[in-house]
């Protein structure tokens, strides 16, 4: 791990931008995530965008694992934003990644980034239908979304024929270190349409 990751989940963690939990246990849960995320990928992606990055797990620790990987961190709370911009300078990872301080369905619908990733990374973002909508507009066909998940498994969480209308494969649940997670694979292109406008996404849920 390079110099000075610690630290920076440490002081994320003091801030209560990491949740409850001491730091070890956010680290693990990242580090699986990292091995998730590369299932039934020949490599690492060149580029991932991670929603809800908040205090930097587990975009950091993928950054840390993947050193040639850049990424763009979209994280809507100003406070958040401005940790992350500070930590990627003391990391000096600033050239291979940008932090959005922007709701990720405007992130979604911009050209420059609309089915632009391999790879999409979410933990603790929101609800599996609002994840899907906004993630779906970021994952280029081919790529993927995965999402920590629950410990009990519940198929309503993430309907095969709701993700279809996304553009998604139906997901697969894998579990790593004793964590939980789904894979979701992009098959097609999204709607243009979707994601909908600014908060419709959690307001009326597609599911």
């Amino acid at each position: 791990m390079i110099s000075g990751l610690l630290e920076v989940l440490g002081e994320a963690r003091y801030l209560g931008f990491l949740g409850p939990g001491p730091v070890d246990d956010h680290l693990r849960h990242a580090r699986a995530f990292a091995e998730a995320a590369t299932t039934s990928a020949a490599r690492p992606p060149d580029v991932f965008a991670d929603l809800g990055s908040g205090g930097g797990v587990p975009a950091l620790v993928l950054l840390d694992t993947w050193p040639d990987t850049r990424a763009v961190l979209v994280e809507a709370l100003g406070r958040r934003a401005e940790f992350l911009v500070g930590a990627l300078a003391r990391l000096h990872w600033s050239e291979r990644v940008e932090v959005r301080a922007e709701r990720a369905e405007v992130v979604a619908q911009e050209a420059v980034n609309r089915e632009r990733f391999s790879l999409v990374t979410a933990r603790s973002f929101g609800a599996p239908a609002v994840t899907a909508e906004i993630a779906a507009g970021l994952v280029t066909p081919g790529g993927r979304l995965v999402v920590s998940d629950p410990p009990e498994a519940d198929p309503r969480r993430w309907p095969a024929d709701r993700l279809a209308e996304l553009g998604f494969g139906p997901a697969e649940r894998i579990g790593v270190d004793g964590f939980h997670f789904v894979i979701i694979p992009k098959v097609a292109p999204t709607p243009p349409d979707r994601p909908r406008v600014v908060g419709r996404p959690g307001k009326r849920p597609l599911w």
